[in-house]
């Protein structure tokens, strides 16, 4: 894998339609790379998986309180 890849396999960006978010998801090329871990990316609009480093950006920033 060179750097590009590796940069684009990091940087993630999710819809609420995804959520609940988790890692690896199974668009990826190595989904069973870790047990699956829920993180929570609706507060801050933003996550970072504690196994693989990849870093989730939610588009449209926070999800508001009761949205759906």
């Amino acid at each position: 894998m060179d750097d590009t890849q590796l940069k684009q396999a990091r940087e993630i960006e999710v819809t609420a339609a995804e959520l609940p978010l988790h890692c690896p998801t199974p668009e990826m090329k190595l989904w069973n790379s870790h047990p699956r871990v829920y993180l929570p990316i609706e507060k801050s609009g933003k996550a970072l998986c504690p196994y693989c480093g990849t870093h989730y950006t939610l588009k449209g920033g926070p999800v508001a309180a009761g949205a759906h």
